[in-house]
C-alpha cells in the first residue's frame, strides 16, 4: 500500500497501518503531538487503520483542521460529565456536533432543568475526565446490534438515528464508561485537550421540529492553546456589549413583537433614517455601475412559482394566500419578477447586458427556534439585481460586480473573503450545465484576483454561487454579498435574444445582492460600530443643549441654522440638568453635542463635545458646519473633530 506524505515522498506500508504508526515512524516528536490525521482529505482517527493507497497528513493540535477533532471529543467529554452528574439512567442523549468556534450537545434529562449556574459544576467534572485520560476507542456494530445496545441503555434518540442510517455497520466511540453513537473522528484520549469553556444553555427541539420534544442544549468552546481560548472569550464579551438585539431597542432603532410578528422587525424613526441612508448609498452606486431600478409585485400567481422551480424546491419556505379559488404566493425571491420584465419586449444582442435592480421585499418562512434579531428573519429587503448577458460577457460582468463590492464594503471599512459554492444534491439541470456555470465563476474570481475557497455542494438549487464574507471590527465573519450563476431559469422561461446573425440565443442570468438583506446588514453594522455610527449614517448627527432655560432662544437659533443646512439635528431643552442631558445623549451615541450658554451667546460661538470625549470651545457655527458637511459628504469613518 502506497502512502503519499505532505513533503511529496511516497512510502510503502502494509494495509491496516494506522496514522499513529506512520507518525511514529516519521519521528517520536510528531507521534507525541499528533491528534488526528487527514486521509485523502478526510478527517481520520490516529488509531483507525488505513487499507488503501492514500495521501496522508498527520495533524497537530495547532493545525486548523484539528479543531473539529478536539471540539468533537470535548462534546463527548461534556456528555459523559452530564451523565455522571445527573445519572446515566436519567439522561437521554441527542446529538453533539462541532459548530463554528465550538460545539454543543442536546440532552433530555428526566426531572432536571440545567441553568447557566450549573455550568461550572459540569466543567469541574469534565476536568476530572480529562485528568483521567481515558483511551478513546472506535468500534463498529451491525445495525441490529447497535439498536439493541442503545435500547438497553435507554437511548431512544440514538435508536431513532440508527434506524435511519443507510449503512449496514454503525460506528461508536468509547471512553471509560461512556459509549456514544458517532462517526468520529476523535482524539486518541481524553487527556489530549485542556483549554475549554462552557458558554450557555438553551432549548432546542429534537431534530429542529416543533412537533418533537424540547431538549436542553449546552454550548461550549475549546482551543488548542490557553491564549487562543482567552482571546476568543474576550471577543465574546465584546460581542455581548455590541448585541444588536439589545442595542436596537435601546437606541430606538427597531424592535420585534414576537406575539404578533415573530421574525418581522418593526423599524422606528431612527432606524428608518439609517435604512434610508443605506438605500441612498446603494442607489447611488447602482447608477454608477449601470443598473436600472425596477419594482415587482409582492404576491404573484402560483403558476409563476411552478415554472421557476421554487414550487418544487422551496415550497416549504414560502407563504401562500388564496382568493377566488386561485392560489398566490408571497414572493420569497425577486428573480421571477425580473424575468417578466426581461420578457416584456424583444431583446437584441446589442441590448445586453441588461442589469435590473430592485429593493425587493421578500418573505421566507424560518422555524421559530432559528430566528435571531435582524440576522435571521422571516421578511427582509434585498438590494437584489439580475443581470441578463451573453456567455462571452460573464467574466466581465462578475468582475464589474466585484469592483462594486470593493467600493461598497470599503465605505464601511470591511475586508472580505469569498467562497465558491458548487452543485448541491437537490438541484435543477444537468451536470454539464452546472460545470459550465461553475467554471465561469471560477474564471471571474481568478481574473479579479479575489482569494476564494471551494464550498462543495452548497450552491443554490438553480446554480453555483460566490458568497462574500465580511470581517467586522472584532474579527467575526458575516456572509453578505452573493453572486449566483443561472443557466436554468432562462431555459425554464424560454428567454431569448436575437444575435448578430439573426438567430435566437439564450441569455445567461446572474443573480446578485450586495448588502444581501438590508435589515441583516443593518444588524451587522449595529454590532460593527457598537451603535456608534459614523456621522453620515447616524440617525441624529448633532444635538444642541442649552446650559439652562435662559439660553434656549440662542440654542434654537443654532438648531435652525444646522437644520437648514441639512444636518439631522435635535434640540434637547428638557428641564433636566446639563450633566444628565449630556449623559443621555452620550448613551444615544450622538456624534456631536453642541453646548451653548452665556459666553457662547455673547460671542456668537458654540462649544462642542464629541462622542469620543473631545471638548472644543469658541467655535464658529459656520466652521463646524463646513467640516462636518465635508465629513458627511465623504462618508468618513472618523469624526471631523
Amino acid at each position: 500500500m502506497k502512502v503519499k506524505l505532505p513533503d511529496g515522498s511516497v512510502k510503502d506500508f502494509e494495509p491496516g497501518i494506522t496514522p499513529a504508526q506512520v507518525a511514529r515512524e516519521i519521528s517520536e516528536g510528531l507521534y507525541r503531538n499528533a491528534v488526528g490525521a487527514l486521509v485523502n482529505g478526510e478527517l481520520w482517527d490516529l488509531e483507525r487503520p488505513i487499507y488503501e493507497d492514500c495521501e496522508l497528513r498527520i495533524l497537530k493540535a495547532s493545525d486548523l483542521e484539528a479543531a473539529e477533532i478536539y471540539r468533537h471529543t470535548m462534546s463527548h467529554i461534556m456528555a459523559q460529565a452530564v451523565m455522571r452528574i445527573y445519572g446515566a439512567d436519567k439522561v437521554k442523549l441527542g446529538i453533539g456536533p462541532t459548530i463554528e468556534n465550538g460545539f454543543y450537545y442536546d440532552f433530555d434529562i428526566d426531572g432536571t432543568k440545567i441553568s447557566e449556574e450549573d455550568l461550572p459544576r459540569i466543567e469541574e467534572e469534565m476536568k476530572k475526565i480529562i485528568k483521567e485520560d481515558y483511551k478513546i476507542e472506535r468500534f463498529e456494530l451491525s445495525k441490529d446490534e447497535a439498536v439493541k445496545l442503545m435500547e438497553e441503555k435507554g437511548q431512544i434518540y440514538k435508536v431513532e438515528l440508527i434506524r435511519e442510517i443507510p449503512d449496514e455497520k454503525v460506528s461508536f466511540y468509547k471512553q471509560g464508561e461512556f459509549v456514544d453513537l458517532c462517526r468520529g473522528p476523535h482524539l486518541p484520549s481524553t487527556g489530549k485537550v485542556k483549554h475549554f469553556k462552557l458558554l450557555s444553555v438553551s432549548g432546542a427541539y429534537w431534530r429542529g421540529s416543533e412537533k418533537n420534544p424540547m431538549l436542553q442544549r449546552i454550548y461550549g468552546t475549546a482551543f488548542a492553546s490557553k491564549e487562543e481560548l482567552e482571546n476568543y472569550l474576550k471577543m465574546l464579551e465584546e460581542a455581548k456589549k455590541r448585541d444588536h438585539r439589545k442595542l436596537g431597542p435601546q437606541l430606538e432603532l427597531f424592535f420585534i413583537n414576537t406575539d404578533v410578528a415573530a421574525g418581522m422587525p418593526i423599524f422606528l424613526p431612527y432606524g428608518m433614517t439609517v435604512l434610508k441612508e443605506l438605500m441612498a448609498l446603494s442607489r447611488e452606486l447602482h447608477e454608477k455601475y449601470g443598473y436600472r431600478e425596477v419594482g415587482t409585485p409582492l404576491i404573484m400567481h402560483e403558476k409563476l412559482w411552478r415554472q421557476s422551480g421554487h414550487w418544487d424546491h422551496y415550497k416549504n419556505n414560502m407563504y401562500f394566500t388564496e382568493k377566488e379559488d386561485v392560489t398566490y404566493a408571497v414572493k420569497p425571491m425577486n428573480c421571477p419578477g425580473h424575468i417578466l420584465i426581461y420578457k416584456f419586449k424583444p431583446v437584441s444582442y446589442r441590448d445586453l447586458p441588461i442589469r435590473l435592480f430592485e429593493f425587493g421585499r421578500v418573505h421566507r418562512y424560518e422555524r421559530g427556534g432559528v430566528l435571531h434579531g435582524l440576522l435571521r428573519v422571516r421578511t427582509f429587503t434585498q438590494d437584489d439585481a439580475h443581470i441578463f448577458c451573453r456567455e462571452d460577457q460573464i467574466v466581465g460582468e462578475v468582475s464589474n460586480i466585484v469592483k462594486f463590492i470593493n467600493e461598497l464594503y470599503g465605505i464601511f471599512g470591511f475586508t472580505y473573503r469569498a467562497t465558491l459554492s458548487t452543485m448541491p444534491e437537490d438541484h435543477m439541470g444537468d451536470e454539464a450545465t452546472w460545470e459550465k456555470a461553475t467554471t465561469a465563476l471560477r474564471n471571474a474570481l481568478e481574473e479579479t484576483g479575489v482569494p476564494y475557497q471551494i464550498a462543495e455542494g452548497e450552491g443554490a438549487f438553480y446554480g453555483p454561487k460566490i458568497d462574500f464574507h465580511v470581517k467586522d471590527v472584532i474579527g467575526r465573519e458575516w456572509q453578505c454579498a452573493t453572486i449566483q450563476m443561472d443557466f436554468q431559469m432562462p431555459e425554464r422561461f424560454e428567454l431569448t435574444y436575437k444575435d448578430a446573425d439573426g438567430s435566437e440565443k439564450r441569455p445567461v442570468m446572474i443573480h446578485r445582492a450586495l448588502y444581501g438583506s438590508i435589515e441583516r446588514f443593518f444588524g451587522i453594522l449595529i454590532e460593527h460600530y457598537a451603535g456608534a455610527f459614523p456621522t453620515w449614517l447616524a440617525p441624529v448627527q448633532v444635538v444642541v443643549l442649552p446650559v439652562s432655560e435662559k439660553y434656549v432662544d440662542y440654542a434654537k437659533a443654532v438648531y435652525e441654522e444646522l437644520k437648514k443646512s441639512g444636518l439631522r439635528v435635535e434640540l434637547d431643552d428638557r428641564n433636566e440638568t446639563l450633566g444628565y442631558r449630556i449623559r443621555e445623549n452620550q448613551m444615544k451615541k450622538v456624534p456631536y453635542m453642541i453646548i451653548v450658554g452665556e459666553r457662547e451667546k455673547n460671542e456668537n460661538t458654540i462649544s462642542l463635545r464629541t462622542r469620543g470625549g473631545t471638548d472644543i470651545h469658541n467655535l464658529k457655527t459656520s466652521d463646524f458646519l463646513r467640516r462636518v458637511r465635508d465629513e458627511i459628504m465623504s462618508r468618513s469613518q472618523s469624526l471631523a473633530f
